[in-house]
């Protein structure tokens, strides 16, 4: 059997739900020069995320996380990729963790948004039940919708009856509303049977950046996260009024921490196209043009790869 990864070796896709993680901050001009003009940046979906996917077959057996991690080493070795420094946020930065945890020598550095390393509470086992529910029997409705906008956002944008809701918000409305019930419904299931990994951080000797709003609902988990990890190798950003999604409500508060985190590798160079020869965090002339897709080389590739098999190789597209 095999499953599809969709892969973007570009900065961002405005057409897609999980890019939406990345959109706030790729498309932030100050981003553009710390990131888009010092690194190609591959993005990867998890199967049945992609654009246009196709549901999934309910015969498959749903992939766990320790299938979804050994994943991303297939893509990395179809696009002969050596070390890498990952980003995730939420759930994807569980996987890039656990990822970073059984194959150290492929991960340079990590840098995680409102992330995940304990087996689910209670109370978030109760949540996601409920929402494998409505997705299972309902489809994206509005209370499901309404659900996942809770735990990716703070109240502040997500508006009340005398504040509308911002655009970013109604921006993510709009794509969950393409997005396959039975896809997420699988996607999901994974995640709520992650294992506890707390005990594998003290293997990671890669540098961790962390970050994570206040109001998110995985800032204890951030919390505890940081607390396990070697402090000479990490560091925790909390953001002030901000949800799970950072890089989307309060991208412009990432930018330091990387500029700084990314310096400590000498990976960062500062970019022509920045106002100040200093810093890439000075106001920005990059034309608008230059961050559209093409510009960037945007290109979608497939790759299929082999669930029943951790250790197979990576198939022809």
């Amino acid at each position: 059997m095999t499953t599809t990864f969709r892969v973007n070796d570009a900065s961002s896709n405005s057409q897609s739900v999980d890019m939406l993680c990345f959109q706030g901050l790729f498309f932030c001009p100050e981003a553009a020069s710390l990131l888009l003009h010092n690194f190609c940046i591959y993005h990867i979906s998890p199967p049945g995320h992609e654009l246009g996917a196709a549901a999934i077959c309910p015969d498959d057996p749903i992939l766990s996380v320790e299938d979804l991690c050994d994943q991303i080493l297939e893509v990395l070795n179809y696009f002969r990729l050596g070390a890498v420094m990952c980003m995730g946020a939420m759930a994807g930065a569980y996987i890039l963790t656990l990822f970073a945890i059984k194959y150290r020598d492929r991960v340079t550095g990590l840098i995680l948004v409102s992330p995940l390393c304990k087996a689910p509470s209670w109370t978030e086992w109760f949540y996601n039940k409920l929402m494998s529910n409505l997705l299972y029997y309902y489809g994206m409705c509005g209370l499901l919708k309404e659900c996942l906008l809770q735990r990716y956002f703070s109240k502040e944008v997500r508006g009340n009856p005398e504040i509308p809701e911002s655009d970013i918000v109604q921006s993510c409305r709009k794509l969950l509303d393409e997005r396959r019930s039975i896809n997420v419904w699988r996607y999901l299931q994974a995640i709520d049977r992650r294992p506890d990994i707390t005990e594998g951080l003290k293997k990671l000797k890669c540098r961790t950046l962390i970050f994570v709003g206040d109001s998110s609902p995985f800032h204890s988990d951030a919390l505890h996260m940081t607390g396990k990890l070697d402090r000479r190798y990490s560091a925790l950003v909390e953001v002030q009024v901000c949800g799970s999604m950072v890089t989307e409500e309060q991208p412009h508060a990432m930018l330091i921490p990387m500029e700084y985190f990314l310096m400590g590798y000498g990976l960062y160079r500062p970019s022509s196209f920045t106002g100040s020869p200093r810093s890439p965090l000075s106001p920005s002339c990059i034309p608008p043009e230059l961050l559209s897709p093409e510009s960037m080389g945007l290109k979608l590739k497939p790759i299929k790869t082999r669930v029943s098999s951790p250790n197979s190789s990576t198939t022809d597209r």
